[in-house]
């Protein structure tokens, strides 16, 4: 199902308003923008500022797994130095985005579409959560853990996020615990379990073959 108009509405509104409430995570520069070593800035026109990436997805299908498309300074070099990056993540039925956090940003999560279960833990361990519908902004703040879940039995969700930092990079908590070499034993330990209770978790996350 595509997006309608009035969510296509929602997402321009957001291309103007978010960038003016980002929170800046990156170093101030001292010119007008970043010009990528190699390129002649006096060859620079508009369609070095212009990023056609997210074109798919204004007439896209429903999702069929949970996916995000991103605009950072990775896909988009003129975000360097700007202190800006967006995220649209599209989340079938009974989808999750796992625990993570980003290092270098807040994130501003707007729902265009759906219905979304959100929530982070603070540094002293108290979850904040909540039930978005379309319309709806959530703030994740910077570095903490968080999460969001489609809660609707048989419909996606659509939601733009905004980030305050170019590159504000993303930390997955299972991956990053499971799907790394941190030895068996200390894992186990910390987790107040066994060794083969974490042999199987890792299994989950080995690369499939």
């Amino acid at each position: 199902m595509a997006l309608t108009v009035k969510q296509r509405f929602f997402l321009a509104i957001l291309v103007l308003v978010f960038p003016l409430s980002a929170i800046s995570g990156d170093p101030d520069i001292i010119s007008d923008f970043v010009v990528p070593i190699g390129v002649n800035a006096t060859l620079l026109d508009g369609n070095f500022f212009t990023y056609t990436g997210m074109r798919p997805l204004i007439n896209s299908d429903p999702p069929t797994n949970f996916t995000v498309t991103k605009a950072t300074m990775a896909e988009f070099p003129a975000l360097n130095g700007q202190s800006v990056s967006y995220a649209v993540l599209e989340y079938p039925a009974g989808s999750v985005n796992p625990p993570h956090t980003h290092p270098r940003a807040a994130e501003l999560l707007f729902l265009t579409y759906g219905i979304l279960e959100v929530g982070f833990v603070d540094t002293t361990n108290k979850l904040f959560t909540q039930r978005l519908q379309a319309g709806d902004i959530f703030v994740f703040p910077k570095g903490l853990v968080h999460y969001q879940f489609n809660c609707a039995e048989s419909d996606f969700a659509v939601a733009v996020s905004a980030f305050g930092s170019a590159a504000a990079g993303t930390v997955s908590v299972p991956s990053t615990v499971f799907a790394t070499k941190i030895d068996d034993e200390i894992l186990a330990k910390s987790f107040k379990t066994d060794v083969q209770t974490i042999q199987k978790l890792k299994a989950g996350f080995a690369p499939k073959a």
